[in-house]
């Protein structure tokens, strides 16, 4: 299969609106470049000129797009290349194809993000399990919010929380949370379910500690949802975002209430951990 890149640029106020847009209607990551490009992914032309089609009706601001064909590879192993085990706080994580994965420690965690995203080597995610690592208390009630690989839902249970749920929109992502969860021999103690996290999480909870590696966007429009899903004395970890965007994700903690408390950086991944209004 031949796949398509579409090169959007777009004012930088929009941008964010659009890239969600983007993530849902594709499916897949979107790229964010240095200069404000946002590059979407289709699989084949038709769909990628179907896609620029329905951007020019998105929003009231000029969107300029181009798209190009990506030289064919095989994204059933791509994915996997420059992988290596990483230590982050108390966790290991180690890709499952490496001799290392066949060594039995139970603060590793053996992974196969395959397309699923979550394999450790991103910078919103290392924020994210550091956070963790350092808030999660025993025996914790967890809720992970767009969990894909599942990384941060079976970190969970490793770092000693009593019980984990996932929630992911993608069922493949789903699938793919599953079998990790079953490779790390924790998939009793823990659930991934498919569906809307705004809709979700207040169902299942209270959690007593909550983590959202998503969008600012996305993280800024479950706030409501977030603060009905935690215990009184809860906390939640917001990543997904960059630097740039911390002082506007601040103000929208105080518009709703929350208290942030705690921040990390990693490779210009921010993420900060909350506690919910009174």
């Amino acid at each position: 299969m031949s796949w398509w890149a579409i090169d959007v640029r777009t004012p930088a106020n929009q941008r964010d609106e659009l890239g969600a847009w983007l993530v849902t209607r594709t499916g897949q990551a979107v790229e964010e470049r240095e200069d404000g490009t946002l590059v979407a992914f289709a699989p084949d032309e038709e769909a990628a000129e179907n896609l620029i089609a329905e951007l020019s009706g998105r929003i009231d601001a000029p969107v300029e797009t181009r798209s190009r064909s990506i030289e064919p590879a095989d994204w059933s192993t791509e994915w996997r290349r420059g992988l290596a085990a990483r230590q982050l706080g108390r966790l290991r994580l180690v890709p499952s194809w490496l001799s290392e994965a066949s060594e039995s420690d139970p603060l590793t965690i053996v992974l196969d993000p395959e397309t699923a995203f979550g394999s450790g080597e991103h910078g919103s995610t290392r924020s994210a399990l550091m956070l963790m690592d350092q808030l999660l208390d025993p025996g914790n009630r967890v809720l992970d919010l767009g969990s894909g690989s599942g990384i941060l839902t079976i970190s969970a249970i490793k770092l000693g929380a009593g019980s984990a749920i996932g929630i992911e929109i993608d069922p493949e992502a789903n699938a793919v949370a599953l079998r990790n969860a079953e490779r790390n021999g924790v998939a009793d103690r823990l659930e991934f379910l498919e569906g809307d996290a705004a809709a979700l999480a207040p169902l299942v909870g209270p959690a007593d500690l909550l983590v959202s590696n998503i969008l600012r966007t996305v993280n800024t429009a479950l706030l409501p949802a977030i603060a009905f899903a935690l215990r009184k004395e809860g906390i939640a970890i917001f990543a997904g975002m960059e630097q740039p965007e911390a002082d506007a994700f601040r103000s929208s903690l105080r518009d709703y209430g929350f208290i942030p408390f705690r921040e990390t950086l990693d490779a210009g991944w921010w993420a900060v951990a909350a506690q919910p209004p009174e």
